[in-house]
């Protein structure tokens, strides 16, 4: 067969390739009276350096392949995120839960000291409340007395 094939075709159809070898060998045998049942592709033998060349293009391919998936997972991972601030946007109160939530996850490392930052927005429902119970105090009247 010579050059006839490409070495991706010779590697990748050895069906297709034995069927071919069968019909050379077959238009040669059958003046003869012999029909030959099987032809099998075993072993391919390659040069050392064809042998190298296909290595590294394998390898080159499965690095492809990998540097796809990867890609694909921060894609995905950052389409999550993405879709995850939009409804945190949409409720500020999810964002306070998903803090507490980190907090609780923390705590469970069982880290020796944990120093985090408090939103003052988790702060201002205490202060709007410490607030509103000063008030009447504050507004310069005073406090009814009970009355026994």
């Amino acid at each position: 067969m010579g050059g006839q094939t490409e070495l991706d075709e010779l590697l990748s159809q050895r069906e297709k390739l034995n069927r071919r070898i069968q019909e050379i060998v077959d238009a040669q045998t059958e003046p003869w009276g012999i029909k030959v049942a099987l032809v099998a592709l075993k072993n391919i033998d390659l040069p050392q350096d064809m042998q190298r060349v296909i290595a590294a293009q394998a390898e080159a391919e499965r690095e492809r392949r990998a540097k796809v998936i990867a890609a694909e997972g921060e894609f995905q991972a950052a389409q999550k995120l993405a879709d995850a601030a939009d409804i945190m946007g949409r409720s500020p109160i999810s964002v306070q839960l998903r803090y507490l939530q980190t907090l609780k996850e923390i705590a469970a490392e069982r880290n020796s000291t944990t120093l985090f930052p408090i939103p003052i927005d988790i702060l201002e429902t205490f202060m709007d409340l410490r607030r509103r119970s000063a008030q009447p105090q504050q507004s310069g009247g005073t406090p009814p007395k009970n009355q026994t």
